[in-house]
């Protein structure tokens, strides 16, 4: 299911219990319709109130594919139309007013997404970080024997087990080792983009990411000059 209309059904979810009948045609249409299976009707008629039965629906229609939410739409048609009006009216505005990238709520520029963050920046990140440190190192592609060495290195420092895993993910991967790569392993690990903001200031309120990709531009500089001579 496409991840709008799973975030869609999920705000609803209040307003479909309490206004939606989970009836025999609602069902059976979803499982004539292959988004429904045997087991799920089993599932859903076993719940002892018409509140619970919508609830587990609604639980599994967002693993039912890309078909899922269209078909449950048209179920709604013919007993509920005035349901199935809200719920494309709120998916037509979400259509129009798309939110901005991840990037840009962080005030990432497009020109330093490229550009490989320092260890003096990743040790500001570490800071940052709390309990989900690990799924973000995993996300970015460390094992969890890599987390284990991290940790059994630095045994009473988080904010260091942090910075380990992301210095050896930048050593790993050297240019790939981007800050889009970064943002994009933060994002999925639900990181706010105001944590991020805060990390992306020093106390002159200058961009420490613009300082990354300076720095990196003047790194580039001295290397073309020593190999001149």
């Amino acid at each position: 299911m496409d991840p709008k209309h799973k975030k869609l059904l999920r705000s609803q979810r209040l307003f479909l219990s309490e206004e939606l009948l989970v009836d025999d045609m609602i069902i059976q249409y979803l499982y004539q319709e292959e988004i429904l299976t045997e087991s799920h009707l089993e599932e859903i008629q076993s719940e002892s109130s018409n509140r619970k039965k919508l609830l587990k629906l609604l639980d599994i229609l967002p693993t039912r594919g890309s078909r899922a939410f269209h078909h449950f739409i048209q179920s709604l048609d013919k007993d509920f139309p005035w349901i199935k009006d809200k719920l494309l009216r709120l998916c037509d505005e979400d259509n129009e007013s798309p939110p901005p990238s991840f990037a840009v709520q962080c005030g990432v520029p497009d020109h330093i997404l490229p550009t490989v963050p320092t260890t003096q920046h990743l040790n500001r990140l570490a800071a940052q970080l709390s309990s989900e440190w690990k799924s973000v190192l995993l996300d970015l592609g460390l094992s969890s024997a890599d987390l284990y060495r991290c940790c059994a290195d630095h045994p009473f420092a988080v904010q260091s087990q942090v910075l380990a895993g992301l210095v050896m993910w930048t050593q790993r991967n050297g240019r790939q080792a981007t800050v889009q790569r970064l943002l994009q392993s933060l994002h999925a690990a639900d990181i706010p983009p105001s944590v991020l903001q805060q990390m992306a200031r020093t106390t002159e309120g200058t961009s420490l990411l613009l300082i990354i990709f300076l720095a990196a531009s003047e790194i580039r500089h001295s290397l073309s000059n020593i190999m001149l001579l």
